[in-house]
């Protein structure tokens, strides 16, 4: 048996039927945010499914929010103990193979499937990604998109750099940091690994509740610190993403024009679609199967 993990926090519409062609073959769990209200329509189509659904976090972009929604999923989901794998996917994903293919592929497979990469390596706008852990920051009480988001961050890292502020030493972490994608396919070990680690290590997860995108890191920092499971980790993921602006989304919203790109890719799972705009294109991934 295995589990869809989703993080859905608009269209719930569409997550309803996300849920329908998945259910089959998946077990599934959503966490839907806080923000989001649902109409008794709604909670009357995921109760008919058979839905695991629990609306914990107030989510918010870059924040630790985003990670204890996921904690909180895999701890509802590893309850199941005939759960083997674990899938985490949002609610804008969609299926570019059948259920069953992929369901297939991840069976009896206890190789890890992180998309990740040595931080220390590798800057975003111009910032080291290390200082997204080193330094501080409260994206739940600040909006990191808006206006004064964007110029509280540009002023936290110069402060921060000039104080020589480091939370890591602070803290006493001593893991190479690792970040990438947070939609990952895992096996229970792994993923009663991930929730014994955070229960152990206090000092790491207080690093992650203070830093930027700690979505991006918790997975891969502390399973590649671990010599179990290092050498399983796969870094392809399965996900087709453009990371292109189109549709008025980065990264890109995807359309039927993208058919034929994701055909030829070996992804799993696209992202991002959105009906109606990417319906065309649903509609023709799923005549293929």
């Amino acid at each position: 048996m295995q589990a869809i993990l989703i993080l859905a926090h608009k269209n719930i519409d569409q997550v309803i039927e996300l849920s329908n062609i998945l259910k089959d073959n998946f077990e599934i769990y959503i966490h839907i945010d806080k923000k989001t209200k649902l109409t008794n329509y709604q909670e009357n189509e995921l109760k008919d499914l058979k839905v695991n659904y629990i609306s914990t976090q107030n989510v918010n972009w870059g924040a630790w929010s985003v990670v204890q929604a996921t904690i909180d999923l895999l701890k509802l989901a590893l309850k199941d103990k005939k759960i083997s794998n674990f899938h985490l996917i949002s609610g804008q994903d969609w299926p570019t193979r059948s259920p069953k293919e992929i369901y297939d592929f991840f069976e009896k497979n206890q190789k890890l499937y992180i998309w990740n990469y040595q931080s220390s390596k590798y800057k975003k706008a111009g910032e080291p990604l290390v200082c997204w852990q080193k330094y501080y920051f409260n994206y739940d009480k600040i909006n990191r998109r808006s206006l004064y988001g964007k110029i509280y961050h540009r002023l936290s890292i110069l402060l921060q750099t000039l104080f020589h502020i480091d939370k890591l030493k602070k803290y006493n972490v001593d893991l190479t940091l690792y970040n990438g994608s947070q939609w990952v396919d895992l096996p229970r070990d792994a993923c009663e690994y991930l929730i014994d680690f955070i229960g152990r290590n206090p000092n790491i997860i207080k690093m992650f509740q203070t830093g930027f995108c700690s979505d991006e890191f918790w997975i891969p920092t502390i399973l590649r610190n671990n010599d179990k499971f290092a050498p399983r980790i796969d870094t392809n993921n399965h996900r087709y993403i453009d990371w292109h602006k189109k549709n008025g989304s980065m990264p890109a919203l995807l359309d039927q024009d993208d058919y034929d790109k994701i055909k030829k890719s070996n992804s799993f799972f696209m992202r991002k679609v959105e009906i109606p705009v990417s319906e065309g294109l649903i509609r023709k991934i799923e005549n293929d199967w």
